[in-house]
C-alpha cells in the first residue's frame, strides 16, 4: 500500500467525483462522464443501488430513492430508503465508498486517505457530519477543503506571482455559495463568504416541473395527476432534461407519452418551453444569488470591490442567464475555462497531490481561444446595419462546445437568408475574421418575423459545424469548417476582410443575393444540401408564439461595445471611433467608386485592421480621410 496516495473528493448534492495525481497531472477518475449521481436506491429485490442506477429507477420508484443528502448534513434526522433508515452521514458514506471503488479500479490500489470538499458556509455540525461520513466509508479525512478554495486551485489563480482576488460563484444542484478569495502562491485565504443551502439547480428544475404540471392540468383537467407519484417523478426528470438542453438550445420540445394511463385511457404531455420563458421562471432565484454576491463583496471590503477574476463553479452555471447577469453587474467576463461539474474535484485533487509531496502545475484544459458567431441586421449608431455581430460560441469555454441562438428574418415573406460566420469578439462583424458563409433557401413565407435557429458546434480537433434551421418547418442547411481555430496569418486576415468589404459593397443583404460562393476565398467549407428535420415546435395550444422583435435582430440584446483595448489590442479609443466612422462613409460610397479607388479603400481598411499601435492606426486613418475627401468631392 502506497502511503502517499491521497485522493480529492467533491461530495456534491447532485453529483460527486474523485480526482487524483496520475502520471504527472491531476485528473478526475471514473467511467463515462466521471460524475457519480448523488443518489441511493433500492431495487425490486431490495439490493442497494448507488449512483446512476438509483437515479434511473427514481422515475418508477421515487419512494425507494434518496437524493440531495448534502442538504441534510448536520441535521439530526433519519432518511427513509424503502424499508430502511439512514442518517445523512451513513447515506453519504455509501457515495464515498463508490468513489473509492472507482479510484481503486483506475489506480490499482484502494485509497485510504482523502481531501473532501465542503461549502465555505458549512457549520461545524455539517463539517463534523462530513468527517463522520468519511470515517464510515473507511477514509481518513486529512483535510476538509472549502469548495471556493478548491475552485481557485483548479483555475490556477495566484500563479501569476502576485496576489489575485477572485469571486467564486458556485451554483450546484442543491446549494449555492459565493466567496471572495485571495490567492498568492500556495496560500489561499477566504476573505468573505455567503450562500444559501436551499438554492440550486434542483430548484430550477422544480419551477420548470411546476410549469409542465400546469400545462398538463390545463389540458387534461385539475385532477388528472391526483395520486400519481410516478407521473410526478417523470415530470420532474423531464424538466431536469429540458433544463439541461435549454443551456444549449433556445427551444425544447417536450413529449411524454402515456404520462397517466389506466385501463380505459392514456394521457400525454406535449408542449414547448423556450429559454426566455425558462429565464423568467428562474430569474427571482438568481436575484437571490446576486444578493449573496453583494453581501460577500461588501464583507470583503476593498478586496471585494477590486476583483481580478470571477470563477464559475457548479453545473448550474451552464445556464446562460447566470453569466449574463454576472457580466452586467460586475462589468467583468466570468471565467469558465474548466468543466463546471469537475473543477472542485480537480482542486481537491490538486491539494491532495501537494499534501502527498507531488508538485502540481496549473491544470490545463482545451478551450476555445476565440468566439464564433454570425452577422445580422440590427441597429448601429441609430441606423440599420447588416453587419452587427452576435457571438454564439464564446471564447475561453471548454471544448467540445455546442450552442444555439434564435434570429429572425428581416422582412415579411422573406424566403431566403444568407448566413455569414465570423471568428472574433468585435460587435462589428467586419472587424472580425470571416470564415464561411451559406444560404438557406425555401423558407416558408410569412408576414411576421420567421425564427431561424443558428446552431454551432466546435470539437476538440477545431472543426466547426454551423447550421441554420427554420424553426417551424425544420428546413436546414449546414457547413463544416475545418481548422476553424487555427491561427491565421496577417495576409490571410487582410485578404478575408478585403473580400468581405467587396461583398458588402455589392449591396448584398438578407433579401438581395447573387449566386457566388463568397466564402470560398477564405475558408474551406463543405455545404450540405437542404435537410428536413422534425419541426421543433410544440402543439398550437401549448406553444407561445415568439415575440416579434425588430427585423433581423436576435432575441437577445446586441452585445455592448468592448473596451478599446479589446477591440484593437490597445489602440486609442478616439482613433478607433474615427476609423469606424470613416469606414462607414467608405462603405456607403464603395459601389459607386472607380475600381482603383475601391482597391485603395480596401487596402487602407486592411491597414487599419493590422495596425499594432497608435502611430500605425493614425497613419491609416489619415490616409483614408484624405482619400474620402477627394472621392466625395468629385
Amino acid at each position: 500500500m502506497s502511503e502517499d496516495l491521497i485522493v480529492g473528493i467533491d461530495l456534491g448534492t447532485t453529483n460527486s467525483s474523485v480526482a487524483a495525481y496520475v502520471d504527472g497531472t491531476v485528473r478526475v477518475l471514473g467511467p463515462g462522464d466521471k460524475l457519480l449521481p448523488s443518489c441511493l436506491g433500492l431495487s425490486d429485490d431490495g439490493a442497494l443501488l448507488v449512483g446512476g442506477p438509483a437515479r434511473n429507477q427514481a422515475l418508477l420508484h421515487p419512494e425507494r430513492t434518496l437524493k440531495s443528502v448534502k442538504r441534510r448534513m448536520g441535521e439530526d434526522v433519519s432518511l427513509p430508503l424503502g424499508d430502511r433508515v439512514l442518517t445523512p452521514p451513513e447515506a453519504s458514506a455509501l457515495l464515498l465508498r463508490k468513489l473509492a471503488d472507482w479510484a481503486e479500479k483506475e489506480l490499482g490500489q484502494r485509497p485510504e486517505r482523502a481531501v473532501i470538499t465542503v461549502p465555505a458556509y458549512f457549520t461545524d455540525a455539517q463539517r463534523n457530519a462530513t468527517r463522520e461520513a468519511g470515517a464510515i466509508a473507511g477514509l481518513d479525512v486529512v483535510r476538509l477543503l472549502n469548495e471556493p478554495t478548491a475552485a481557485s486551485l483548479a483555475y490556477g489563480e495566484g500563479t501569476s506571482g502576485k496576489a489575485d482576488t477572485a469571486l467564486v460563484y458556485d451554483l450546484g444542484g442543491g446549494t449555492f455559495d459565493v466567496s471572495i478569495v485571495r490567492v498568492e502562491g500556495d496560500v489561499t485565504e477566504v476573505l468573505a463568504s455567503h450562500g444559501d443551502t436551499r438554492l440550486g439547480g434542483d430548484d430550477f428544475t422544480d419551477l420548470l416541473a411546476g410549469r409542465l404540471r400546469e400545462r398538463f392540468l390545463q389540458k387534461h383537467g385539475p385532477h388528472s395527476l391526483d395520486e400519481q407519484p410516478a407521473a410526478a417523478a417523470r415530470l420532474w426528470w423531464t424538466a431536469e432534461a429540458a433544463k439541461r438542453r435549454l443551456s444549449e438550445e433556445p427551444y425544447v420540445l417536450i413529449r411524454e407519452e402515456h404520462l397517466v394511463a389506466d385501463k380505459t385511457s392514456s394521457l400525454h404531455l406535449e408542449t414547448e418551453i423556450g429559454r426566455e420563458e425558462y429565464n423568467n421562471l428562474i430569474f427571482p432565484l438568481l436575484e437571490r444569488s446576486l444578493e449573496s454576491v453583494t453581501r460577500a463583496r461588501e464583507a470583503a471590503g476593498a478586496a471585494g470591490r477590486d476583483l481580478d477574476a470571477i470563477l464559475l463553479v457548479g453545473g448550474s452555471t451552464r445556464t446562460p442567464l447566470v453569466a449574463e447577469l454576472l457580466r452586467e453587474r460586475s462589468r467583468m467576463e466570468p471565467l469558465r475555462e474548466l468543466h463546471p461539474d469537475l473543477c472542485v474535484a480537480l482542486g481537491a485533487g490538486t491539494l491532495a497531490a501537494r499534501l502527498s509531496g507531488k508538485g502540481v502545475e496549473r491544470i490545463l484544459v482545451d478551450v476555445s481561444a476565440h468566439s464564433f458567431g454570425v452577422s445580422y441586421l440590427g441597429p448601429r449608431n441609430g441606423m440599420p446595419y447588416e453587419y452587427c455581430y452576435k457571438p454564439i460560441l464564446e471564447r475561453n469555454t471548454p471544448l467540445p462546445l455546442t450552442r444555439s441562438e434564435v434570429f429572425y428574418t428581416a422582412e415579411a415573406y422573406q424566403e431566403e437568408v444568407h448566413v455569414k460566420v465570423f471568428q472574433g469578439e468585435n460587435p462589428d462583424a467586419l472587424l472580425n475574421i470571416p470564415i464561411g458563409d451559406f444560404r438557406v433557401s425555401g423558407l416558408r413565407p410569412r408576414q411576421d418575423p420567421n425564427p431561424v435557429v443558428m446552431r454551432m458546434s466546435l470539437d476538440l480537433d477545431g472543426v466547426l459545424h454551423a447550421s441554420a434551421t427554420e424553426k417551424d418547418t425544420g428546413l436546414r442547411k449546414e457547413i463544416v469548417i475545418d481548422g476553424a481555430t487555427r491561427t491565421r496569418t496577417p495576409e490571410e486576415i487582410a485578404a478575408a476582410r478585403t473580400a468581405m468589404a467587396d461583398l458588402h459593397a455589392t449591396g448584398l443583404g438578407f433579401n438581395d443575393y447573387d449566386d457566388g460562393q463568397d466564402g470560398e476565398e477564405y475558408a474551406e467549407s463543405r455545404e450540405i444540401v437542404d435537410e428536413r428535420e422534425t419541426p421543433d415546435s410544440g402543439s398550437d395550444e401549448d406553444a407561445e408564439p415568439p415575440p416579434a422583435p425588430d427585423a433581423g435582430i436576435p432575441d437577445a440584446n446586441p452585445p455592448s461595445a468592448p473596451a478599446p483595448e479589446q477591440a484593437t489590442g490597445g489602440a486609442n479609443s478616439e482613433l478607433m471611433a474615427q476609423a469606424a466612422a470613416l469606414r462607414g462613409r467608405a462603405l456607403t460610397l464603395f459601389e459607386k467608386l472607380h475600381a482603383d479607388d475601391r482597391k485603395d479603400i480596401s487596402r487602407l481598411s486592411a491597414n487599419i485592421d493590422k495596425a499594432t499601435d497608435d502611430g500605425e492606426l493614425r497613419e491609416a486613418v489619415e490616409e483614408l480621410r484624405e482619400l474620402l475627401y477627394f472621392v466625395e468631392g468629385r
